[in-house]
């Protein structure tokens, strides 16, 4: 059965996004600090980066796909219209939408009946390979809190934020092995077995 993993950029101080976040500014402010990694070095983090878009189907919650607020039909997401996935992607949703379907490979399936069906149908999917949580911190924190993830992957950038979205608020007591640490001047990579 394929593993569950999570892969998010955080700030020393816990954050995944900064305050004041909104459909212009999705990481909020200096929210975009935390991924200069993926910009500025990508050489040297090519392996953390291959490892994050190595799944085989993809689950993020609606906010990530959107923000906030009713349906914009026009919408098809922040990434452009070649997404970096290339594999089917489930997003959690409490309004239906039909699937939408992207070049590369990456199709928006929308899940209106909980964490547990986006799963399976993520597992389903991805014949195989790795199921990856990508975000954002709510529904990072739903996985976690349920007991679904494997592997929790946290990249490190050495900024404090202050406030905005933590990753960890009212999660459950976790067991975190680390397995593997690696980085560069703006990132440190660390790889957590989660143990129940």
């Amino acid at each position: 059965m394929s593993r569950v993993t999570c892969d998010l950029t955080i700030s020393l101080d816990g954050f995944v996004a900064g305050p004041n976040q909104s459909p212009s500014d999705p990481l909020g402010d200096d929210g975009e600090l935390l991924h200069r990694w993926m910009f500025e070095e990508p050489e040297p983090n090519a392996a953390a980066l291959e490892g994050i878009l190595a799944a085989g189907a993809y689950i993020m919650g609606r906010n990530m796909f959107a923000g906030p607020g009713a349906w914009d039909e026009e919408w098809r997401g922040w990434w452009g219209e070649e997404p970096p996935y290339h594999a089917p992607v489930f997003v959690l949703t409490h309004h239906p939408r039909a699937p939408l379907q992207m070049q590369g490979g990456t199709t928006f399936n929308f899940v209106t009946d909980g964490i547990e069906s986006a799963l399976a149908q993520a597992r389903t999917a991805a014949d195989g390979k790795d199921v990856a949580i990508a975000g954002g911190a709510q529904t990072a924190r739903q996985y976690l809190s349920a007991g679904l993830v494997d592997e929790l992957r946290l990249h490190i950038a050495p900024i404090v934020l202050g406030a905005g979205e933590r990753l960890l608020d009212g999660v459950p007591k976790l067991t975190l092995e680390p397995t593997e640490v690696s980085g560069t001047r703006l990132v440190t990579h660390v790889r957590y077995r989660v143990t129940r």
